[in-house]
């Protein structure tokens, strides 16, 4: 049953009615029903920058200058004023409104990229404990550069990465790691994932996971390499031998020593061909059978497994990592949808792979389906990311799913559609309350949690309340007042929900790279 919509009675019943166990946060959520942005200031006088987001803790509001050469950090603050009737609201706000500078505090501004770098937009992770900012800056990318060093070939080459690890109070720089002659994917945060205070980066050009540790103090500190190697001693192992081998040849037993770069297959490599055969092995117990088996689901495939790269990992937790395979076309790709994928489950601790399926297997999506949250793995001291709406923790996202699922022609083609955003890029979705689907109802193609542009539309987008059926709570629409004065242009834009505050961003720009248009939407 709907409560009153009055702030005031509200908060009267919550002072003198105690909530079940375990759901006073999602009580008090309820509040963001009464409390929404539903005044909106147009065309708002601000700095030429990029903004990136809020910080999940909505501390800071990260943007970058146009060249890509600086970091610029706001405080969000909020718009004051005073009139000298009882009645505000009947007053037009004061012409400061429009002023960027009235909701937000510019903190510093600080030049990341230097020596033909540019800053990556697109990038950006957020230690929230420490409050410290991950950044990266890269030089252009070299599509033709040979595969030297081992490594993977058609996989394009930067001569110069580096991801800048930053205090976000003061803006200092604590550390820094560099790739030089390497290739990470810095769009969308793809190719990093943090996790409480741990750090993987993936090197798609050599084929290795770099686990990195963020103490305290703002150091960045090698934790292993996965790729060639699993265990810390492996290539010890492997050195050790070839001086065996060496010597060896010195009393003359010469056999031919092997290429480490020719003759070795990586060691996750090694490990996910163990378990593909240990799998198929176990599934008959007649001999001849398993021949068989092995013959047509392993040796008939084994170049195809050969081939596999490393496209994507995220943390599950602090000791599995998931982590996605496919084709070097498709690591490299702008839409990789199309190409066959494989995912795997690996031990950092153990270096064993525990699970490994294709992107249309049907029992990885219904562990997706059921168990979606352990796919959207937070931060255990980030508290406002483990209360977004998900298929696994809402009924009417799951009716969504269901729905969507329904209509699908095939079944294999709607579980690969699903696959392919697996894993999930790390804190690309906003925690604003307003995504809440217990709360609001909103069209997810024109707006939705996840972190992406979107087609602009000169209508409103409607939020409407959940539980109030078709009741409009308020309207986000981005863009100028009147609307766009042409409608060939394409127009993309993008939503900025500060976590905490009824407070959000809209900007609106052309494919041309002409001036955005940027909105705030707040409570007046």
């Amino acid at each position: 049953m709907f409560k009153s919509n009055n702030v005031t009675a509200r908060l009267f019943e919550r002072q003198i009615c105690t909530p079940s166990p375990g759901t006073s946060i999602h009580r008090a959520r309820r509040f963001y029903e009464n409390i929404v942005p539903s005044y909106t200031v147009y065309d708002v006088e601000c700095p030429d920058h990029s903004f990136r987001k809020f910080t999940d803790d909505g501390l800071y509001l990260v943007s970058f200058s146009r060249n890509h050469q600086d970091l610029i950090v706001y405080r969000p603050t909020w718009l004051s004023f005073s009139c000298k009737d009882e009645d505000c609201d009947i007053h037009d706000l004061p012409s400061k409104a429009r002023k960027f500078e009235s909701f937000f505090t510019q903190l510093y501004s600080v030049t990341l990229a230097s020596s033909g770098e540019l800053i990556c937009k697109d990038f950006f992770l957020y230690m929230e404990s420490n409050q410290f900012g991950l950044f990266a800056t890269s030089t252009a990318q070299i599509h033709d550069a040979p595969p030297t060093g081992g490594a993977i070939q058609g996989v394009p080459s930067v001569e110069k990465i580096t991801f800048h690890l930053l205090r976000l109070e003061d803006g200092a720089i604590l550390d820094e790691r560099v790739f030089h002659n390497d290739y990470v994917n810095l769009a969308h945060s793809v190719g990093a994932f943090l996790y409480d205070d741990l750090l993987a980066i993936v090197s798609l050009r050599f084929q290795r996971i770099h686990i990195l540790q963020i103490r305290d103090s703002g150091d960045l500190v090698d934790v292993r390499a996965i790729g060639e190697f699993c265990r810390e001693d492996d290539e010890l192992f492997l050195n050790s031998n070839s001086q065996v081998l060496v010597n060896h040849v010195g009393n003359g037993f010469h056999h031919g020593l092997p290429d480490p770069e020719t003759s070795f297959l990586s060691g996750i490599k090694q490990r996910l061909l163990s378990f593909i055969f240990r799998g198929i092995w176990n599934e008959e117990t007649d001999q001849t059978m398993r021949v068989q088996c092995l013959k047509k689901k392993f040796y008939f495939h084994f170049q195809d497994y050969i081939d596999l790269i490393i496209w994507k990992v995220q943390f599950l937790d602090r000791h599995h990592l998931l982590i996605k395979f496919g084709s070097v076309d498709g690591g490299v790709s702008r839409n990789a949808d199309s190409h066959p994928s494989f995912f795997a489950v690996y031990n950092m601790e153990t270096t064993d792979i525990l699970a490994f399926y294709q992107n249309s297997a049907d029992e990885l999506y219904f562990l997706f389906e059921l168990f979606s949250d352990h796919f959207h793995v937070s931060s255990r001291s980030s508290l406002h990311m483990n209360f977004m709406s998900s298929h696994s923790n809402n009924i009417h996202a799951l009716e969504q799913l269901r729905c969507t699922k329904n209509k699908a022609a095939s079944f294999s083609q709607f579980v690969k559609k699903m696959m392919a955003s697996l894993p999930f890029s790390c804190q690309s979705q906003s925690p604003s309350p307003y995504f809440d689907q217990s709360l609001f109802r909103f069209d997810e193609k024109l707006i939705s949690a996840i972190d992406r542009h979107r087609q602009s539309t000169d209508h409103p987008i409607k939020f409407i309340s959940r539980r109030q059926l078709n009741i409009l709570k308020f309207k986000i629409k981005p863009g100028p007042e009147a609307g766009s004065t042409d409608g060939r242009t394409k127009k993309i834009c993008s939503f900025l929900f500060h976590p905490i505050l009824p407070l959000a961003i809209s900007v609106q720009q052309t494919l041309f790279l002409q001036s955005s248009v940027v909105n705030i939407h707040f409570r007046r």
